[in-house]
């Protein structure tokens, strides 16, 4: 029997620096046999864009957080790739690395490989790689249990951003990350060692290994799965379940997502203005902003990044990924209504084309 595909999944809350991260390991030496599967947030898919210059083994998902039939897209996301690899369709790969999106809980994907018997002779979960953000990290971890849970099951977890936090930020982040997750190396996203050794060449996952807190969320979601097994087998026509972790979902924590586009380009100093008054004012309910602007004289982009109240400082793209020249925008906001903001950036535009 061939030896089986380690699978990494590559967690982190809002803004955390998961894509970052991901680029950088599959631009490292070994990154060529890495095949991704990307799971986006909300109606414009944007990370993908990015990796897709490094490697073409990639399978998007679409609909949100890995879960619910989530995980049945996985699984097929994950036969897909591996269907593609025999037939040459893609070149070969010797790991396959799970991007969630920022509100996904990862309990169930360390459930999904096993469920599957095809994954199973295929594929083995190898670890599970959070990222944290050195700036907000600590509040995250106090106010989102997704972020909480992201952090509990890591067999790794890298610290973002700590070039610009301040050292009482880090240290902060750091008493929280001990406390919720005491066992799992904490590694800094900037520092100049190999990250892939650090991250990839580690003992396989092992849940015995976690916490009494996260060995009960997995044989909870176990419990889960055998009861679904079982209504299948039996014909039932009971409730379907949808796991989200004691039934938490970002819809209960009023998290929303939504987009913008528009095919005329923007004028930059104009925009920036505007993001700079929404976030002043509404910073801690703007949860996140990612983006591509389309800027008058501009060959690409502008990459737009936004956390809460904190802009990354945008860059500038050589070129536009793709044949899509439109600006696009995804908000996630959680106590403001989207229409809110809406109303806002459209209500900026018409002032500007008077």
């Amino acid at each position: 029997m061939a030896e089986r595909i380690p699978v990494t999944v590559l967690t982190g809350f809002l803004g955390s620096g998961k894509t970052t991260l991901l680029q950088r390991l599959l631009e490292c030496e070994g990154g060529d046999g890495v095949a991704v599967i990307m799971n986006e947030l909300g109606e414009i898919a944007l990370d993908n864009l990015f990796v897709q210059k490094v490697t073409e083994s990639m399978v998007v998902l679409k609909n949100g957080c890995v879960c619910c039939t989530m995980r049945q897209d996985l699984q097929t996301g994950l036969r897909e790739l591996i269907d593609n690899k025999d037939m040459g369709k893609i070149k070969p790969f010797n790991r396959v690395v799970v991007e969630t999106t920022g509100l996904a809980d990862p309990t169930p994907i360390a459930m999904t490989l096993d469920a599957d018997p095809l994954l199973r002779r295929h594929t083995r979960l190898a670890n599970i790689i959070t990222t944290i953000d050195a700036i907000f990290g600590a509040e995250q971890l106090k106010t989102h249990e997704e972020s909480l849970r992201q952090a509990g099951i890591a067999d790794r977890l890298v610290l973002t951003k700590t070039d610009i936090a301040a050292p009482e930020q880090i240290t902060q982040t750091k008493e929280m990350i001990h406390k919720v997750n005491p066992t799992a190396m904490i590694l800094d996203a900037n520092s100049t060692e190999s990250l892939w050794t650090q991250l990839f060449d580690i003992d396989p996952f092992d849940p015995l290994t976690k916490s009494d807190e996260v060995q009960h969320w997995l044989s909870e979601m176990a419990k889960i799965d055998e009861e679904d097994e079982h209504h299948h087998h039996e014909g039932e026509d009971g409730e379907v379940h949808h796991y989200h972790g004691d039934h938490y979902h970002h819809d209960k924590n009023d998290i929303q997502t939504f987009s913008f586009r528009t095919e005329e380009p923007l004028n930059w100093t104009a925009f920036g203005i505007w993001l700079s008054a929404l976030l002043h004012r509404h910073g801690n309910e703007i949860l996140r902003i990612k983006g591509l602007l389309n800027v008058p004289g501009a060959f690409g982009p502008v990459v737009i990044n936004t956390v809460q109240s904190h802009i990354t400082p945008p860059s500038h793209l050589d070129e536009w990924p793709n044949e899509d020249h439109s600006s696009r925008l995804v908000f996630i906001v959680q106590g403001i209504k989207p229409e809110t903001v809406r109303k806002s950036l459209n209500h900026f535009l018409a002032v500007l084309d008077q």
